[in-house]
């Protein structure tokens, strides 16, 4: 991700624009107390009324050229401002999406959904409207005290007193409100981490009757935001009064000095009504510096969060020169692959081969690294021993898109979009996949019939993460996506466990026609592993037993023990002894 001042930098020709039309209209301002001044010492005390249309039409003039060049300039800086934005966040996203599992393990969904859109909208409005007025309130203010040192230098003492004392609260208020807003931003993400949770997980939620537990949960988060925000309106009331004070202070000592002044004759009243004006005028930047010191303090607060998103880096990378091969027949090996996480070993000298056409089943209790397999296999993760050889190449070797592109898989945990059946199962090819291939696919993972009978058929548009269907649709769903791909690696990650058996045993003999490259078949069930040309055992890390489901079965190990759990007849009595 690039630095700030390069996208702004993009937009230079804007900035300057909006710039000229911003010191134009200040010095419209600057003149504007002018024609005041002699339209009370000319006119009205000097009784020279022909000099009035001519002083009102200039007005008037100032007035409208305002106008028009405020909203140049406003209309400017939003624009700049949200390009900037957009650019932030298109950038922010595509390095995320480009980042590496561990990373995702590292920071839940809330907190990255805050990065890119609450704190690129901060930073975008300091880049753009606030920063600007930030600058001309300083512009405006130095010019100000220019002009009312020409008019009358003794009386410019009283504001050259009371702005640094504005200018010390400011700048007290400026590092209350960036520690406060470290923490808000902080508490922003676990809120929304906590509500998206919440939301998606509210089927669970109310099968366990918890909403109050939630609700609570997200009354905890919410009332510390509460706090928070409430803090933040604390030191803002603490200190703005007192701005807005001075400022209505410094305005009664110049109305009283310089009365004196006129009643003397050492200035005149047009001069004191021109004095006065800017005086006036350099009250409003007074005003909102607190409201400026708190948007860009927030930005500031934020533009960390974000650099500390994008500052990382991906720790799975391709290798330099990394070419995709013409073809991949889907031809893999273990070769002694160990790997650890967090100092934790999940797999141990494992060690297999598997032929295209052929099918390795894999079996194993919950936490034995059958998953993880999966994940090394795309890369998700790198081995930390040995190597994996994908048609004879180690996977390290490949571009990760064309690795990845070679490899279909069915996840337990099914995942589809908020979007159409068909597009659902179009997303391992979206681009290439016909409607002909899509009802192919879903005919061969016994989807058709439920899909057919859905309201808008294929086009039926599924809820958050598939809500509104049935387990066994959405892993037939699942399913479809996968044989649509049509890659040379097929792995099913115990993709049938919420399937009955016969349904279960139609879809695996539509996937070995379909199938012609490997296929890996993760499962619980010894139904779903049986016909696999190799079965493996995971248990301590390590491959426990191999063979086939004949051969497993004679040495009554591990394997055995499982099918006489889960084939037992309704006696009660194993099948097996």
């Amino acid at each position: 991700m690039k630095k700030l001042g390069t996208y702004m930098k993009r937009y230079g020709p804007f900035y300057l624009l909006g710039f000229v039309c911003m010191v134009v209209s200040i010095i419209l301002d600057m003149a504007a107390p002018q024609f005041i001044r002699h339209i009370i010492d000319d006119v009205i005390v000097g009784k020279n009324q022909e000099l009035l249309m001519k002083f009102v039409l200039g007005l008037l003039g100032i007035g409208i050229g305002r106008a028009v060049l405020q909203y140049i300039k406003e209309f400017t800086y939003d624009a700049v401002g949200v390009s900037v934005g957009y650019h932030m966040r298109k950038d922010l996203f595509c390095h995320i999406q480009r980042m590496s599992m561990d990373f995702f393990d590292r920071h839940n969904t809330g907190e990255l959904m805050t990065r890119v859109k609450e704190d690129v909208d901060k930073v975008w409005m300091a880049a753009g409207f606030v920063g600007i007025l930030a600058v001309e309130a300083v512009t405006h203010t130095v010019l100000v005290l220019f002009f009312m040192f020409r008019l009358n230098p003794q009386l410019t003492i009283v504001p050259l007193v009371i702005l640094p004392l504005i200018g010390v609260c400011a700048v007290r208020m400026e590092k209350k409100l960036g520690t406060v807003y470290d923490k808000i931003s902080e508490e922003t993400a676990e809120l929304n981490t906590v509500a998206q949770e919440a939301l998606s997980g509210v089927r669970t939620v109310k099968a366990f009757a918890q909403e109050r537990y939630e609700i609570r949960k997200f009354g905890r988060h919410n009332r510390k935001f509460y706090d928070l925000n409430m803090e933040q309106a604390g030191i803002v009331a603490d200190y703005q009064p007192a701005i807005t004070f001075l400022g209505n202070t410094m305005l009664l000592m110049v109305i009283i000095a310089g009365g004196l002044m006129v009643i003397y004759r050492r200035m005149t009243l047009g001069a004191l009504g021109a004095f006065l004006e800017y005086a006036n005028n350099v009250i409003w930047p007074m005003e909102i510096v607190g409201w400026l010191s708190n948007d860009i303090a927030s930005a500031f607060a934020s533009w960390k969060k974000i650099k500390g998103a994008a500052g990382e880096n991906p720790q799975i990378m391709e290798q330099p020169g990394a070419v995709s091969p013409e073809r991949i027949t889907g031809s893999l090996k273990f070769e002694h692959v160990g790997f650890s996480l967090n100092g934790k070993e999940i797999l141990k000298d494992i060690n297999l081969e598997l032929r295209p056409g052929h099918t390795l089943g894999i079996m194993g209790m919950t936490g034995s690294g059958k998953t993880t397999l999966v994940n090394l296999i795309q890369r998700f993760y790198d081995v930390t021993e040995g190597c994996i050889f994908l048609d004879g190449r180690d996977i390290r070797s490949y571009p990760l898109d064309s690795l990845r592109a070679c490899v279909s898989v069915v996840m337990q945990d099914v995942f589809l979009f908020s979007d159409s059946v068909s597009e659902n199962v179009k997303t391992g090819k979206r681009m290439e996949l016909t409607q002909d291939t899509v009802e192919w696919a879903a005919e061969r993972a016994c989807a058709a019939h439920f899909i057919s009978r859905l309201g808008d058929s294929y086009e039926t548009v599924v809820g958050e993460r598939g809500v509104g269907l049935s387990g066994g649709q959405k892993q037939r769903i699942s399913i479809a996506r996968a044989i649509a791909k049509q890659a040379p690696v097929l792995i099913l990650d115990d993709a049938t466990s919420a399937l009955d058996m016969e349904t279960e045993q139609i879809i695996q003999r539509n996937l070995k026609q379909v199938n012609k490259g490997a296929k890996i078949i993760i499962g619980h069930r010894i139904s779903a592993v049986r016909f696999a040309d190799e079965i493996i055992v995971l248990e301590n890390n390590r491959i426990a037993e191999r063979g086939t489901h004949e051969e497993l079965m004679a040495e009554k190990g591990r394997y055995y023990h499982t099918w006489c759990v889960q084939y037992e007849n309704r006696k009660g009595e194993k099948i097996c002894r």
